[in-house]
């Protein structure tokens, strides 16, 4: 503002940012046209970006294919839910952050420690969801069923599989987030290709535009991945919300 009170479209050179703190987001944008065109530290944005997915795609794959079938078996049998509920609900809060040391020491820094360590932040959520969604069916489906000459096989496949994926999709949804999160992270630790490498990088020679540009398309993808996962829901669970 000016000193009578009117606003200026450029303010005065005292109220600037200096771009090495905070480039304008023309830089930025150009910035990104050169990354994309010419590549950062040998290769293309589409590589970076794309080692960042395959990791948090398989990470979250394997913690599915996990957690899916131990919370089904915590949800629907006692002996499963006195042995593994505690460990579950005692690595639940643990952040997977916490765990790169640790992950480090027994796989190392390549791409299987990184794996393991998405593979860890999706395995507690999934087999939560899992098991909330088999408890969460309603007993008197269950009695239908049955009464209706239904076998166990039958049962889980009609009744408590269909009733149950509304919770498992929200756990997804909310795992993919927490690997996506923590792959960036875990890419600032001696990663050759990723998101978070090229934030890192650009961090140690002050590059603020490629900073802000990797964090602008972390979030973009992140909102994109939701984005996806919702349709699936919709596309995958009609009945979500449908009694």
């Amino acid at each position: 503002m000016t000193a009578k009170g009117t606003l200026n479209i450029k303010p005065s050179t005292g109220w600037q940012m200096e771009p090495i703190w905070l480039p304008s987001p023309e830089a930025v944008l150009s910035r990104l046209g050169e990354i994309a065109t010419l590549g950062f530290r040998n290769s293309t944005l589409a590589e970076h970006l794309g080692f960042s997915l395959f990791r948090v795609i398989v990470g979250f794959l394997l913690g599915a294919i996990v957690g899916i079938p131990l919370g089904y078996a915590m949800g629907l049998s006692n002996w499963f839910r006195g042995w593994f509920d505690p460990i579950v609900e005692f690595m639940r809060p643990v952040p997977p952050l916490a765990l790169i040391p640790l992950v480090i020491i027994w796989a190392g820094i390549g791409e299987v420690g990184k794996i393991i360590l998405l593979f860890l932040a999706a395995l507690w959520i999934m087999a939560i969801a899992a098991r909330s969604g088999v408890s969460g069916v309603r007993i008197s489906k269950v009695h239908a069923a049955y009464s209706l000459g239904a076998s166990k096989w039958q049962i889980m496949r009609h009744v408590i599989i269909p009733n149950s994926l509304p919770e498992i999709f929200t756990g997804a949804r909310v795992a993919m987030g927490v690997c996506w999160g923590t792959v960036v992270a875990a890419e600032l630790v001696a990663a050759e290709k990723g998101a978070g490498m090229m934030i890192m990088v650009a961090s140690k020679f002050q590059s603020t535009d490629i900073v802000l540009m990797g964090i602008i398309l972390i979030g973009i993808i992140g909102f994109t991945i939701d984005m996806l996962m919702r349709w699936a829901e919709r596309w995958l669970v009609p009945w979500k919300g449908k009694g």
